[in-house]
């Protein structure tokens, strides 16, 4: 029976966590801009049975060193690539949540040899719109003012965290980086990366999978992105938010391991 092991990996100057279990064909994740690694390994010990699963924390996140300076979906687009690499993988599937949807998608279409198969979840970066609470809190001022001071809040109670929610599954973290990605991805009109003209061009079979109550990234994104990349299915689920992977976890993961498996 393979197991899913936490592991840490230098990546260019970095100092990356990541979690990597089973066997077969290589399948890497990317986790969203408010979160982890670690919410995914409810996921890997169900799609690890015929694929080795690696799912990095992102530079900043989680465990993960942090990045200098600013940096949105081209770098992590390149860091991904990177830890590709040090891992040893020349082709895989990559599926990718929320930010992570967008690095995956931006991915696929600067390294299109190397994306055997493409699983989009409520995927920013298709489209412009996003719900507007997230367009202000993501605006400079409010970042500085607003996001700085609770990373100073979170980090100073962090033992009261930790003993208060011990028996959760995991904490969405707020970190410099969440702040940064926040700062460098929108606007309070738009998404500052919008990746639907160049949708066509993505040449691997793709799974994009939504919704229908998302509240951040509108499910319209994800119907609209079905008609354009070639290849093409999509899920929508019903009575599900913005982390579908997460709310319907069995059904996503027989989805998944159909689609992969075809």
């Amino acid at each position: 029976m393979p197991s899913i092991k936490s592991r840490y990996i230098k990546v260019g100057q970095l100092n990356i966590r990541y979690y990597q279990g089973g066997q077969g064909e290589p399948l890497l994740i990317i986790h969203g801009g408010n979160s982890h690694a670690k919410p995914w390994v409810k996921n890997m010990s169900q799609l690890y049975q015929n694929h080795t699963v690696y799912v990095p924390d992102l530079p900043g996140f989680g465990l993960s060193q942090a990045m200098e300076g600013n940096f949105y979906v081209p770098e992590l687009v390149d860091f991904i690539d990177k830890f590709a690499r040090a891992v040893g993988l020349e082709s895989f599937h990559l599926m990718g949540h929320s930010l992570g949807g967008g690095v995956a998608a931006g991915y696929s279409l600067q390294f299109p040899q190397k994306v055997k198969k493409l699983i989009l979840i409520d995927s920013m970066c298709l489209g412009q719109d996003i719900a507007l609470w997230v367009r202000v809190a993501s605006l400079s001022a409010f970042c500085s003012s607003v996001g700085k001071g609770l990373v100073a809040l979170f980090q100073g109670v962090k033992w009261l965290t930790e003993a208060t929610f011990r028996s959760m599954d995991f904490i969405i973290p707020i970190s410099q980086a969440s702040i940064i990605i926040g700062s460098t991805s929108v606007t309070l009109h738009a998404q500052t990366v919008v990746l639907m003209q160049r949708l066509s061009e993505i040449i691997a079979p793709t799974l994009v999978v939504w919704g229908d109550n998302d509240r951040i990234v509108p499910v319209k994104q994800a119907y609209a992105a079905a008609m354009v990349i070639p290849d093409c299915q999509l899920k929508v689920f019903e009575d599900c938010g913005h982390s579908a992977y997460r709310e319907r976890l069995p059904e996503f993961s027989q989805l998944v391991m159909r689609f992969l498996e075809k």
